[in-house]
């Protein structure tokens, strides 16, 4: 029986998807709603009807689940970005732990053991990057926060409980200063007006915070008095920049950043791994948390000395770096040359000479050391959230190093690389589920596969 858009229908949500939808079912026909918890008794209002699972939103909430919580952000609702705020942290640690297994278990058909997730050190202000889109109020003044789910339409948000505190109130004296000089901000509508984004970085070690405020131009009116100012008030800035993204695109950054004020990088530490970051450097956003999520990857790369690394898609290098003290040799492939220069400097910056890093294509230059009969002890693959490629997984099979281990942020193409693995020989032996994203819904996971007997847990 086909379910109709505006029925109220009774539902207890059972179970949490991998977006963070409550899960219930009606009727044998699966029903997800937003902003519910596992346990909930409610009335629930259909949206849409897709003839075999159904979208609903809560209309009236009769009994609470166990794990719910009244949310501490007066946006929440609206802005989105947090979709387990109603949630106690543990509620949230449980479904993630139960999002990671699903997906080795249903997607990768695997049964592999799991061990008890990891919470995130800080689960509250523990972003040291943060895109704060700039707006005009209904009454004028510019504001900034974040966009409306599946909209842009901005959600002024003075204190996200993401950010660092320092971070929530820069962004909110450059709203002021920006207006005290009159500078225009963007409209994506009209493609009219300047500052579109104001992006924000800064060193969890060092505290070192880096300004860049993103513009639909080449100059900022006002630019020295405005810097002055910021740095007069906040003494751990230690750059401003210009970025400048003239494009009618929702890419929030251009190719381009113009030094304002002081340098154009911040210094900070990740696994005792030196880094210098720029405003367009990939870095993890949740530093004690990848401090974390590496140690995992060391720790289940188990190297030897005399041993050979092989890091893939390796970034700045601070994966392969943090684990150069154990092994004999470390080769480091990145396709982003930034990257691969960031690399090069860190492991000078560390006095580490046994490393190497290439810039290539991570399945090309796997395929191409494979055919030159380089034989790893140990390779980390640290994909993209698309996973590793065809080519990648190829020629790790043809190097077969004793042990693999893969990080990934996306535990669906974990699992999906993973099976490949497996159906050519390897062992997948544990995973370790990392919450590096805390209140929102994506979460890490680390793998160990192994060429030798399955270990036990």
């Amino acid at each position: 029986m086909a379910l109709h858009k505006n029925e109220i229908i009774p539902l207890t949500i059972e179970s949490l998807s991998s977006d963070g939808s409550g899960v219930g079912h009606y009727e044998g026909e699966a029903v997800f709603v937003p902003a519910t918890a596992p346990g909930d008794v409610l009335q629930a209002r259909i949206v849409k009807d897709c003839k075999h699972y159904a979208f609903g939103i809560v209309d009236k909430l009769e009994a609470p689940g166990p794990g719910r919580v009244q949310p501490d952000c007066p946006v929440y609702r609206p802005c989105g970005g947090c979709c387990f705020r109603h949630l106690s942290y543990e509620a949230e640690l449980a479904a993630k732990q139960s999002f990671v297994a699903d997906a080795f278990s249903r997607i990768g058909g695997l049964e592999i053991p799991m061990l008890p997730i990891l919470p995130s050190p800080l689960p509250q202000r523990y972003r040291n990057k943060v895109q704060y889109p700039v707006a005009l109020s209904p009454d004028g003044h510019i504001v900034t926060g974040f966009y409306a789910g599946r909209t842009h339409n901005v959600i002024p948000c003075s204190d996200c409980l993401l950010q660092p505190d320092v971070l929530n109130r820069i962004a909110q004296s450059v709203c002021r200063l920006l207006e005290q000089y009159h500078v225009s901000v963007y409209n994506e509508q009209t493609g009219k007006g300047l500052v579109r984004h104001i992006f924000l970085r800064q060193g969890y070690h060092s505290g070192e915070i880096l300004v860049c405020l993103v513009a639909n131009g080449r100059s900022l009116p006002h630019s020295r008095e405005i810097c002055e100012a910021l740095q007069k008030e906040f003494s751990s800035i230690v750059g401003i920049l210009l970025n400048v993204n003239t494009k009618r695109t929702n890419v929030i950054t251009g190719p381009e950043s113009i030094l304002l004020a002081g340098r154009e990088f911040l210094r900070d530490t990740l696994c005792g791994v030196p880094v210098e970051l720029g405003p367009l450097s990939f870095y993890q956003v949740n530093t004690p948390g990848a401090e974390q999520l590496y140690g995992v990857a060391r720790e289940f790369a188990a190297l030897k000395p005399g041993d050979l690394l092989l890091d893939l898609y390796c970034g700045m290098g601070t994966i392969g770096l943090s684990m150069a003290a154990d092994c004999s040799q470390l080769i480091g492939v990145e396709i982003i040359s930034e990257a691969v220069e960031s690399a090069r400097r860190n492991a000078a910056a560390m006095g580490v000479q046994n490393a190497r890093f290439f810039c290539a294509d991570a399945g090309q230059a796997a395929a191409q050391l494979a055919e030159e009969g380089l034989a790893p002890n140990c390779i980390v693959l640290d994909p993209p959230r698309k996973g590793c490629d065809q080519t990648t997984l190829d020629a790790v099979l043809k190097m077969a190093p004793p042990t693999l281990v893969m990080v990934s942020c996306n535990p669906a193409t974990a699992a999906r690389d993973v099976r490949y693995l497996v159906d050519h020989g390897y062992t997948a032996q544990k995973v370790q589920a990392v919450d590096m994203f805390a209140r929102t819904k994506h979460c890490e996971c680390v793998v160990l596969l192994s060429k030798s007997h399955p270990e036990t847990v």
